[in-house]
């Protein structure tokens, strides 16, 4: 059946891959400063906000796999595109309040499906094996955040508008790729037919690594919310936070290449990998109890990127060895909506914990879930096999 399945060639594949992520980090970074500085609403409420634009990019990811398996993939995409197209450009006239937030819902579920329906046509790819793609594609993201956020601070100084209105260009660009590269690149009429009749099952692996893989997103949240706070009380500076995310980026452009050049190897020891990866996330954690000293954090942050990019990528992999044809979609949708979960949860329950008790639990509590979790996943391998493609 595979060979009959029109290709996707790589290039658009990675191209809309960027270009998705480029648009998405020229607005969310901006949510909590735009609400409060601009529209002088309280953190709380930019906090809801995001919180909801998360929820709607875990539908969006959801209902994306589940017309990427169930209806036409070229379609399903397109839509999602056409949503955030549409959303970002009304921004670029309503940005005052209540219109923001609720255009900001629209793009996130629309950016959730376009995200999911990306990964599914990158399933399809058979010129190279699926672990490559998605590790290149987890360098492209990063690329895309890195692209984003330093165009954004050049640009905001000289309004809002500006940043709305080169995000709207780069997605009528995707949507002028989508249209003539990624349409017609649908599976034949009979096995989309055939699909309707295969239930849905997770096997107990893929649950495993889909909870571990929320658990990880919402104690790396805590380095984007609660984190920043815990520094300046400890009398770092603003500039001293803003070098971690420079030295994360920097880790993850030199150190992503080498894992895909590695990719053969890796993908014959991907178990091994994502407890690798796992294990590292946690131990970033254990180095910030009690840490004061601003070499601390840097080691800190340096230890959790690795873990990032070795095991983050690998997941997507992982979960894809375990869907049939026609569930793609879904499953890459799955990863996609736990992702968004962890990371729409993360910044209030950090906030919750610390409150309630202290940075120093905080920082206990990620270390301890997080091989917990690991080692839940561990187990569940132990009977498992892997289904024949």
């Amino acid at each position: 059946m595979r060979a009959n399945v029109p290709q996707l060639k790589l290039k658009w594949l990675f191209l809309g891959y960027l270009i998705t992520n480029t648009g998405s980090s020229f607005i969310w970074p901006l949510t909590t400063i735009y609400m409060h500085e601009y529209l002088h609403e309280s953190l709380t409420v930019a906090g809801i906000v995001l919180l909801f634009n998360s929820l709607f990019m875990v539908a969006g990811s959801i209902i994306g796999g589940r017309l990427f398996d169930t209806w036409r993939e070229d379609v399903t995409i397109l839509t999602g595109i056409v949503l955030v197209t549409v959303s970002t450009g009304l921004l670029i006239v309503f940005h005052g309040w209540p219109a923001y937030p609720l255009l900001l819902i629209v793009s996130g579920f629309g950016n959730g499906m376009t995200v999911t329906a990306i990964n599914g046509f990158a399933t399809r790819v058979t010129s190279k094996r699926a672990s490559f793609i998605f590790n290149v594609m987890y360098f492209i993201q990063n690329l895309g955040l890195v692209f984003g956020t330093l165009a954004v601070g050049f640009i905001l100084p000289m309004g809002i508008t500006y940043i709305f209105a080169i995000a709207f260009i780069m997605y009528v660009l995707f949507l002028g790729i989508a249209w003539f590269e990624y349409r017609g690149k649908n599976r034949p009429n009979k096995a989309r037919a055939s699909k309707q009749k295969t239930k849905l099952h997770l096997e107990r692996p893929v649950l495993a690594v889909l909870l571990t893989l929320v658990l990880v997103w919402v104690f790396y949240e805590q380095w984007q919310s609660n984190i920043s706070a815990y520094m300046l009380a400890q009398g770092l500076t603003v500039r001293d936070y803003s070098f971690l995310w420079t030295v994360n980026a920097v880790l993850i452009v030199v150190f992503q290449p080498v894992l895909t050049f590695l990719d053969d190897w890796l993908t014959k020891h991907l178990h091994g990998r994502l407890y690798f990866g796992f294990v590292l996330l946690a131990v970033s954690f254990i180095m910030l109890i009690g840490a004061k000293q601003y070499f601390l954090f840097v080691a800190s942050m340096s230890v959790l990127t690795l873990g990032e990019i070795i095991a983050l990528p690998a997941v997507a992999t992982f979960v894809d060895q375990f869907a049939s044809q026609d569930q793609k979609g879904r499953y890459q949708g799955f990863v996609q909506s736990c992702a968004s979960l962890g990371r729409a949860i993360g910044p209030l329950i950090g906030a919750l914990l610390i409150e309630a008790t202290s940075y120093r639990l905080l920082f206990i509590a990620a270390t301890v879930i997080i091989i917990l979790s690991t080692g839940l996943f561990g187990l569940s391998n132990l009977p498992s096999r892997v289904r024949e493609k």
